[in-house]
């Protein structure tokens, strides 16, 4: 993989639901923001909210795509998402295997749409 925006990057956050996480990850498919998606349930999340120590079973998204890509699909995620202030981190992939790193670019676009 060369140049920067054929560089891969990790989209990682929780949702309240499977379903929730299915909906969003399906719409950033189709907009072919994100190569795919990993989602893993129930994870526990212990933080505070409000003031108050909270713990809650969620549900993880991890989404692969390219950092050209990163804004607008955590954009995506956020207009998306059912909480008032959603997980969404975007994390560096440092390498990898070429040929999932080369389909991961292909399946995606080459640059956000306008």
């Amino acid at each position: 993989m060369t140049g920067m925006h054929m560089q891969p990057i990790l989209i990682y956050s929780t949702f309240p639901s499977a379903q929730e996480a299915k909906t969003v990850a399906s719409a950033l498919l189709e907009d072919r923001l994100i190569a795919c998606a990993n989602i893993s349930a129930p994870v526990t999340s212990l933080y505070r909210w409000e003031g108050k120590l909270e713990q809650n079973e969620e549900v993880v998204l991890i989404a692969k795509t390219r950092v050209t890509l990163a804004e607008a699909a955590a954009g995506r995620i956020k207009a998306l998402h059912s909480y008032q202030c959603p997980c969404v981190v975007i994390l560096p992939i440092l390498g990898g295997y070429t040929p999932f790193l080369e389909w991961l670019a292909a399946e995606t676009l080459d640059k956000p749409p306008k």
